[in-house]
């Protein structure tokens, strides 16, 4: 377990620091449950009233809540971002040892960094390449002609398929699959003829990808993912899709293929982005909303209608299949009255 001074924290991370700067911390925790050797922090003003009952070691704060701390604080414009690192320190990852794993099975001509880590029961494939401090856990699979840049980790269980190329210091975790067959087929009568998908997936410098998500390579040119990206578990990303630098994905999304989303976008859980479309830089798609077309302009969108007591929602599905009907009628009446009306049409 890693022990600092909050000192060395404030110098670290450019932080204010009002308190002891020799006090000793070595975890982080919550503003409720955190001890005297932890560190919590503050970013919501809506949770404020559980400061004052805090007993952390010091709460990472904005410079305009420290007087409602009764513990030590560290001063930041952005406390999340700086607890983010602040934790990553306290918390580092594990270590793996460089090496190769007597289990795991590795092509003879894979070129792989004599610090790099493979471990049981993986399997490197021909021509792959591997980097320096790259760890490749347990049970994945590096097929043909992949790299992998130096730092990326590969947590477990993760298959990565020919041809893919993976930046420097991103991380896969357990069950991610990329480089996958994209969803390509091409209608003849009742049939479906396989058009096959030639293209692959190249993956940008400090991404993260979670848990069972799928990124499809692409039918003709590649799919790519750019720097900085973050994706959820859980997400399908489909072929030929271009993802922009810094674009956050939440669990649960779709991309069908050879959709276009742009640089600092946010796309919410459970958001559905049809196929052949466009999101510009900077757009937020909040959760659960389906995106049939472009978005030119940056900015917040939202679709769906949220959850209601089961009484109000029927009479509001009513009131819909009824709408048609209203407005036919209220064309009739505008046309009667010789007002002209293009509704319902």
């Amino acid at each position: 377990m890693a022990q600092v001074t909050l000192g060395e924290l404030a110098v670290r991370f450019g932080l204010a620091l009002r308190g002891d700067p020799a006090r000793v911390v070595e975890s982080v925790g919550t503003l409720e449950s955190a001890g005297e050797r932890q560190v919590a922090f503050l970013a919501d003003p809506r949770l404020a009233d559980r400061l004052a009952r805090c007993r952390a070691g010091a709460v990472v704060l904005h410079p305009a809540a420290q007087s409602a701390s009764p513990v030590d604080c560290l001063l930041s414009d952005n406390p999340h971002a700086a607890f983010a690192r602040i934790a990553a320190v306290l918390h580092p990852l594990p270590t793996a040892a460089p090496g190769v794993h007597p289990t795991a099975v590795v092509a003879s001509d894979a070129r792989i960094h004599p610090e790099a880590h493979i471990g049981p029961l993986s399997v490197i494939g021909a021509r792959v390449r591997i980097g320096a401090r790259v760890v490749v856990g347990a049970g994945c699979v590096v097929d043909e002609d992949a790299d992998l840049a130096e730092d990326v980790r590969l947590v477990a269980r993760v298959t990565v398929l020919a041809r893919v190329t993976i930046g420097a210091r991103s991380i896969l975790h357990p069950g991610s699959v990329v480089g996958s067959e994209g969803f390509g087929y091409a209608p003849e009568g009742p049939v479906w003829v396989h058009v096959p998908q030639v293209g692959t997936v190249r993956i940008g410098q400090d991404v993260e990808i979670g848990a069972n998500t799928t990124i499809d390579r692409g039918a003709l040119t590649d799919t790519v993912i750019g720097d900085g990206v973050k994706i959820d578990n859980l997400v399908q990303i489909g072929h030929n899709c271009t993802v922009g630098d810094h674009t956050a994905i939440a669990g649960c999304a779709g991309l069908a293929g050879s959709t276009h989303v742009g640089a600092r976008c946010r796309v919410g859980g459970g958001v559905g982005l049809a196929g052949h479309l466009t999101l510009c830089d900077d757009v937020t798609v909040t959760a659960y909303s389906l995106v049939i077309s472009d978005i030119r302009e940056p900015g917040v969108y939202s679709g769906g209608i949220p959850a209601a007591a089961a009484t109000d929602w029927r009479r509001v599905v009513g009131r819909l299949k009824r709408l048609d009907g209203l407005a036919r009628r209220v064309a009739d009446l505008e046309r009667g009255a010789g007002a002209g009306s293009d509704a319902g049409e």
